[in-house]
């Protein structure tokens, strides 16, 4: 939305279409996880019927979501201010990659694995 300024105030990088973007892009990657975790599953005890890996993926969902914006908020408490390595450009542009999406990920892994994994 622009003011009479021309700002536009929706595109600032703390603003709430910013967590919603992040939200629904997590969410496709969390769906992503759960279809494949419920059709590798070969498992004979666990026999679930279709209603069950419904709640699964939905728990998932919902699991990895809530994961990866914990991630992302301990990711903005616990990210370095500056990045030393000595490894060269190779292990910097690993650090800086880290810190960009990588505890947004562990989160959204271990998030949708708990809860499809609670439900089955």
């Amino acid at each position: 939305m622009e003011n009479f300024e021309g700002h536009n105030h929706s595109e600032e990088p703390g603003g709430t279409s910013s967590i919603y973007k992040a939200a629904i892009g997590w969410g496709i990657v969390s769906l992503v996880i759960v279809f494949v975790l419920l059709s590798n599953n070969r498992t004979p005890e666990i026999a679930a019927g279709m209603g069950l890996k419904l709640l699964a993926t939905i728990t998932g969902l919902i699991g990895g979501i809530t994961g990866a914006m914990l991630g992302d908020a301990i990711r903005r408490f616990a990210k370095p201010d500056m990045m030393f390595t000595s490894g060269g450009f190779g292990a910097l542009l690993k650090t800086k990659l880290f810190w960009m999406i990588g505890p947004q990920s562990i989160g959204v892994f271990l998030g949708t694995a708990l809860g499809a994994g609670l439900v089955l």
